[in-house]
């Protein structure tokens, strides 16, 4: 799996922070998404799906590989 995000569209909810900490993180001054493992390891694998379906702004883009 690859994570894409886009820092454009996040609204600094943390909903991916909340469902995959290992995975998202988020900027101390705005709350904007930083993403930590744009590779994930196979047990975060669902984490990083319910971060994606729960975001409000659609800023979170899986890529099978």
């Amino acid at each position: 799996m690859l994570v894409h995000i886009d820092q454009e569209k996040c609204c600094g909810a943390g909903h991916c922070v909340l469902a995959a900490p290992e995975v998202f993180d988020q900027r101390d001054e705005d709350g904007i998404v930083v993403l930590l493992d744009a590779e994930p390891p196979t047990e975060f694998h669902q984490a990083v799906r319910d971060a994606a379906a729960v975001c409000p702004a659609a800023a979170i883009r899986l890529e099978q590989l």
